[in-house]
């Protein structure tokens, strides 16, 4: 930077903004707050307002789903920034959605003056907290509060570090307001960031990669459940590479990104959820060995696909994620019943793996005859009502004849009308399954794939209540020109819950009818396409007659490939083609 010699005046966020730049991080979301004005003027002023790039939201939750986005798409953090406790406050689920996703993320906080001498009456204080990290501790991997400009470097190349180590996950930073707003006497100075880098995933232990290539060589029927991985072509196809090398069939979960294409003969039929049925129970009852890459919730799946009881093949899973489990979430799931445990990620795991199984010979038998599966024509639509699997044959349809990353979908989506043949195929959920991070998570996703020069067009199928309560996301996209489709499939109702509530009634003998009440958004109706007309954003619909929903989705696709943000609004029946419910234990 400058000399100690220079003339200019340094202030303590100046250090603080050069540190953020060091990350190599494109951008900054935030919602403005006064508890980091220092900060926010060096962004501007003193980096020019580049790398980062302040991304403005109108939320803070907006700021954190954006990132969370980005990350999914691309594996890299952004920097979001939070207005002191009230701003972290907003942005909490957010941040729990990150942190059950598994994504990286650098939150920056900010306080009121620590020194109490020198807060302003009132409003300094009421944002001041004596331990501010507290409010997000069990969901994130770190939180720091430094004391310095000095320290504030290394808690960020620290955060940075520690975010971007597998399992990722989100860091929080709080920034005292009087350390932003010091004035320095020199510029202080740093080792390289560049010797603060992340540290590679661990190799497996000595043996395991041996005995996970004995037990998949010498199993009849082995069969992978394909989670988490990096979104990059390289480990899609050594996971293609891998099942075929064994024979191994191929499971993918609704929830989770997608890990492996759905029209390659080894993919089980049904993409699977929360609960394991039909083909994909029928799998996992002729498995023998099951190897597990980093399946989000191994534990309940294998208890769900054997009814409770033994769980008979033997389990080989591949998994970082155990660095995470804490006590205050229980978003580690179920105790998985585990034969072989490698403790590192899918990707170096599979490194070291496939050369041992393809070597084997094995591999060169099965590799023979694998066709990809051509998919079936979606038939001409007729007149009528939208129902839910129209909606998902609709989607496929498009997805069979152009470049598509299907960011999300929503509750429900039909398990068989999957098309899902390239890493950014599919994104998954929120993560924390908090509503209305949908419409940042689309936008943050499309963000990336902009940045990155994607050839895929990001479309997010949302339900209406996860889009109004993030509606006002949409300014960003307007405001930044990301093109990006978001169809809102609108039920007029939080219809999730209606099925709960007809569980609910049906157990204790009352009335279903009344499953609806406390649950409908249509007294009055909500104009979906007006809300984003009024940000900024092109809209299409209400699309409410069957035929007419391919043309509309083909003519928003192409809206988008010109550059539009647009939101495309679609009237569906209130049902699902896969119910959600299902009844806890007695």
């Amino acid at each position: 930077m400058s000399d100690e010699n220079s003339n200019e005046t340094f202030w303590g966020s100046d250090v603080i903004a050069s540190a953020l730049r060091e990350t190599g991080i494109p951008y900054a979301c935030l919602n403005p707050g006064a508890s980091y004005r220092g900060l926010h003027d060096s962004l501007v002023n003193f980096l020019g307002n580049e790398n980062p790039k302040m991304l403005l939201n109108l939320h803070e939750e907006h700021a954190i789903a954006i990132a969370q986005g980005y990350a999914k798409a691309c594996n890299e953090p952004l920097i979001a920034i939070v207005h002191s406790n009230v701003g972290l406050m907003h942005a909490t689920m957010g941040i729990f959605n990150a942190w059950c996703d598994r994504v990286p993320m650098v939150v920056i906080g900010a306080t009121g003056p620590v020194d109490a001498a020198i807060r302003r009456p009132h409003i300094d204080w009421i944002h001041t907290a004596s331990d501010q990290g507290g409010l997000v501790r069990d969901y994130v991997k770190w939180d720091d509060q430094p004391g310095s400009p000095e320290a504030a470097v290394d808690a960020i190349r620290k955060g940075k570090q520690i975010a971007c180590t597998p399992p990722y996950g989100p860091v929080y930073i709080c920034l005292d307001s009087a350390v932003q707003e010091i004035q320095l006497d020199h510029w202080p100075e740093f080792n390289d960031i560049g010797r603060y880098q992340s540290p590679l995933p661990p190799s497996p232990p000595a043996g395991a990669v041996e005995e996970a290539a004995e037990m998949l060589l010498g199993a009849n029927n082995p069969l992978i459940l394909a989670g988490r991985m990096l979104r990059t072509e390289d480990a899609w196809q050594k996971r293609v590479h891998l099942a075929e090398a064994v024979g191994a069939k191929v499971v993918n979960n609704s929830w989770q990104e997608v890990g492996f294409p759905t029209n390659h003969p080894l993919h089980v039929k049904n993409i699977a959820g929360f609960f394991v049925g039909g083909p994909v129970r029928d799998a996992h009852e002729a498995a023998d060995v099951v190897l597990s890459l980093d399946w989000f919730d191994l534990g309940g799946t294998m208890t769900h696909a054997w009814g409770g009881g033994e769980v008979k093949p033997k389990v080989i899973n591949c998994s970082m994620d155990y660095h995470l489990h804490g006590g205050w979430s229980k978003d580690h799931d179920q105790l998985a019943p585990v034969d072989l445990h490698v403790p590192t990620t899918p990707e170096a795991f599979i490194d070291e793996l496939l050369p041992l199984v393809e070597e084997a010979g094995k591999g060169q038998k099965n590799n023979m005859g694998y066709q990809i599966i051509e998919p079936e024509p979606v038939a001409e639509q007729a007149p009528g009502p939208i129902g839910i699997r129209d909606l998902a044959q609709a989607v496929r349809a498009v997805m069979q004849e152009d470049d598509i990353s299907l960011i999300s979908h929503t509750i429900g989506w039909p398990a068989d009308e999957a098309y899902y043949t390239h890493p950014w195929a599919c994104l998954g959920n929120a993560g924390g399954g908090g509503l209305g991070a949908g419409t940042g998570n689309a936008i943050g996703s499309a963000l990336a794939m902009r940045d990155k020069g994607s050839k895929y067009l990001p479309l997010a199928i949302l339900g209406d209540g996860d889009y109004l309560m993030g509606v006002s996301a949409l300014w960003a996209a307007a405001h930044e020109r990301i093109p990006v489709l978001i169809l809102v499939a609108n039920n007029n109702s939080y219809f999730n819950d209606e099925m709960h509530q007809e569980a609910v009634a049906k157990k204790r003998g009352r009335p279903v009818e009344n499953r609806w009440i406390g649950q409908r958004i249509d007294d009055p109706e909500v104009d979906i396409c007006a809300i984003a007309e009024a940000q900024g954003l092109q809209a299409e619909g209400p699309v409410d007659n069957r035929e007419d929903l391919i043309p509309a989705l083909k003519s928003s696709i192409e809206k988008v490939r010109a550059g539009a943000s647009l939101v495309m609004e679609v009237k569906v029946t209130p049902e699902y083609a896969t119910s959600p419910v299902h009844e806890r234990k007695s």
